[in-house]
């Protein structure tokens, strides 16, 4: 039978932290009921290593169990199989669904069955890796809107899990509350690794209500909350909310954290709120680790614990070349060597520097060409937010015949249409003003947190040519 562990810098780490908190609850529920300890978790991998036993080493294990505290064995018995884990969320759309299958190569899928845990073998032909072979694949779209997988080994997994317990300071003495999904980049290295590596217990919630979130956090006894803007703005309008004397420490990452919600939520429960900035290609890059500094729109603090950025321009916004151990090894199946290639990942953000820390201040892909000017969406969003009413404001760019293109904001709020129009044509250039101003009950996000303004302009298309076909003939 292949065994990694001799090789396998996370069945490594997972050796030490067995042998010194074998007997310790490593994995809770809401409730405080301990479902798995240390010595569970290392038993039932060996229950999974038999249930996985006729794959081949280097298939592809697609695991979409959602929150599932079986996650931990899981990985523990595809890294000792040589198998590849590729985590899956439970709400990915069909059609992404099966594309991810083809793109990755998936031989075996690990899925929830009439409310328990089982593999499905796929009709997939075994699929041979060039060296060196990846043990994860994270599911990104990149800079494209086709699925794609970015390649890991343990050791650059590891890495991240380091960067990210020592840069923010938890670990083994700290119970770290699990609602973000364990299947995004985000989740895994914020709860899942640094349970295997560290020895730090997590509590596992399906329920991503405000009512429920705040009730397991106060019920868990968690002291550390990995969360994503839409929670902390949920939790700030939420009513007689329950104390939560064990919080001590609030992370938001996978979305921009507005400013008037980080403001809210400190306010409320007294508690900061450290913004998280990362990607799927490289795991963190930057964290805001001050308990004083006032926010800001778009800061995401000072470089991570052994992490690298460069900056290409001098000043004013620029590109980043990130250089760490945690960078991936590549895009799979089409490599990108211009963006992601030998230890240097280069997101496609622009940010500002500056002595206090980092700000991100746009994407090279959101910018929207009016007539040959470049419009940054984040500089139209920063005024529209400061108008009474305006809750969160979302900026893209649509096809115009006679400007190439033309913006639209988009505005979950009281604030009325019009009043908002005025607004803007008193504060922005005539060029910079949305061409139309979209009002919405809440903006969509998905299960990560984050907005796609490519998709909130495909859903505005359809509803302007709803809105023509439905008007009454002149």
């Amino acid at each position: 039978m292949f065994s990694a562990t001799k090789n396998n810098a996370i069945l490594s780490a997972w050796q030490i932290t067995l042998a010194a908190r074998a007997s310790f609850p490593a994995i809770f529920s809401v409730n405080r009921e301990v479902l798995r300890t240390y010595a569970d978790i290392e038993s039932e991998s060996s229950l999974w290593m038999k249930k996985l036993a006729s794959f081949e080493s280097g298939d592809v294990i697609a695991v979409q169990i959602g929150n599932n505290p079986s996650w931990p064995a899981i990985l523990l018995a595809s890294l000792q199989l040589g198998l590849v884990v590729l985590p899956l969320g439970m709400h990915i759309e069909r059609a992404e669904y099966e594309i991810a299958l083809n793109t990755c190569r998936v031989r075996g899928r690990i899925g929830v069955q009439n409310e328990d845990l089982g593999c499905d073998r796929l009709d997939t032909a075994p699929f041979h890796w060039d060296e060196p072979q990846p043990d994860l694949l994270k599911l990104t779209s990149g800079t494209t809107s086709a699925p794609r997988a970015i390649r890991f080994r343990a050791h650059q997994l590891l890495a991240d899990a380091v960067n990210i317990c020592d840069t923010m300071g938890f670990g083994s003495d700290d119970l770290n509350f699990g609602v973000i999904p364990f299947s995004h980049s985000y989740g895994f290295s914020n709860l899942i690794t640094p349970l295997l590596c560290r020895g730090v217990s997590l509590v596992c919630s399906e329920d991503r209500l405000p009512r429920a979130i705040l009730n397991g956090l106060a019920s868990s006894d968690a002291t550390v909350f990995p969360g994503m803007p839409v929670f902390y703005q949920k939790l700030t309008e939420s009513e007689n909310s329950p104390a939560l004397p064990h919080l001590r420490l609030c992370i938001s990452a996978g979305a921009p954290l507005l400013k008037n919600v980080a403001i809210g939520f400190s306010q409320k429960f007294s508690l900061k709120i450290h913004t998280f900035y990362g990607a799927s290609e490289c795991g963190g890059i930057g964290y805001d680790v001050s308990e004083t500094r006032e926010y800001e729109d778009g800061f995401v603090g000072t470089p991570m614990k052994n992490v690298s950025i460069q900056f290409r321009e001098d000043s004013g916004e620029s590109l980043i070349d990130v250089r760490s151990g945690a960078v991936g090894d590549g895009y799979f199946p089409q490599p990108e060597p211009g963006t992601l290639c030998d230890g240097i990942f280069t997101p496609s953000d622009l940010l500002e520097n500056s002595a206090t820390g980092m700000r991100v201040v746009g994407r090279v892909s959101d910018v929207i060409n009016v007539a040959g000017r470049k419009l940054n969406p984040m500089e139209v969003e920063a005024q529209l937010l400061r108008f009474p009413g305006v809750r969160q404001v979302i900026v893209f760019g649509v096809p115009s015949s006679l400007r190439h293109e033309e913006a639209v904001a988009c505005i979950a709020g009281t604030a009325s249409a019009a009043d908002l129009m005025t607004y803007a044509h008193s504060v922005l250039s005539a060029w910079q003003v949305p061409k139309d101003i979209w009002i919405v009950d809440e903006i969509p996000a998905n299960e990560r947190g984050k907005i796609s303004r490519r998709e909130l302009a495909r859903r505005y298309a359809l509803k302007r040519s709803a809105n023509l076909h439905s008007s009454p003939a002149q």
